[in-house]
């Protein structure tokens, strides 16, 4: 695994024209990925992203769905989280990935590795784990018994679970009752979506989806 330092390299050279890339090496893997929309960056024909809007809730530039290049080489269908910018990216066949905005993990709750989707669940159902209730009791402790899926559940609207090998990690990629926490330091170590854009992905994602997270 990788180091922090070397997830952010600066570099313009791989496009002509348009802003510093963002440069990630992936696990195992010795190429880095480059990171950024570029001005000419649209949707291909055919792929139709969520809108700009989350309920009345105007999503900021920044994080709404958007079609970016990334170097060619990296598959398609691996989903890869850069916390430091708050993007998730779904990669695409011909160099290209769909990029979400994400909130991560709170200073010392943030998750990094890589896992496989092995589990994908519609209006999940919650219980917080037994380190979010003792960090926490007057916050959690009473869902110690968990709390039935729906519109006000924490996990929104679609859930994917990240499994290392058997073992679940206990680490979600999920929707949210709090659209504002997109792009922030947020959670307890899951990643959260906006809900259209969790519904989006969760449609395009397979069962055994990889992902990396740095």
């Amino acid at each position: 695994m990788v180091s922090r330092r070397s997830f952010l390299a600066g570099s313009a050279a791989a496009f002509t024209a348009g802003p510093v890339l963002a440069q990630v090496t992936p696990p195992d893997r010795p190429a880095p990925l480059q990171l950024d929309v570029t001005p000419e960056a649209t949707a291909p024909l055919g792929i139709n992203l969520p809108p700009d809007m989350e309920g009345d809730y105007l999503i900021p530039e920044e994080y709404r769905a958007k079609i970016v290049p990334i170097q060619p080489g990296i598959p398609a269908n691996q989903i890869h989280i850069v916390p430091q910018n708050y993007h998730l990216y779904f990669t695409l066949p011909d160099g290209v990935a769909i990029r979400y905005g994400v909130a991560v993990g709170q200073e010392g709750l943030g998750w990094s590795g890589s896992a496989r989707i092995q589990r994908k669940v519609e209006w999940p159902s919650w219980r917080p784990t037994d380190e979010m209730i003792e960090r926490n009791p007057s916050a959690y402790a009473q869902y110690a018994d968990g709390m039935p899926g729906g519109p006000t559940n924490p996990l929104g609207a679609r859930a994917l679970y990240l499994f290392q090998g058997e073992r679940d990690t206990a680490i979600r990629i999920h929707g949210t009752t709090q659209p504002a926490s997109i792009g922030r330091s947020a959670s307890n170590g899951c990643f959260r979506m906006y809900n259209s854009h969790v519904i989006d992905l969760y449609n395009r994602v397979p069962l055994g989806t990889a992902a990396f997270a740095y």
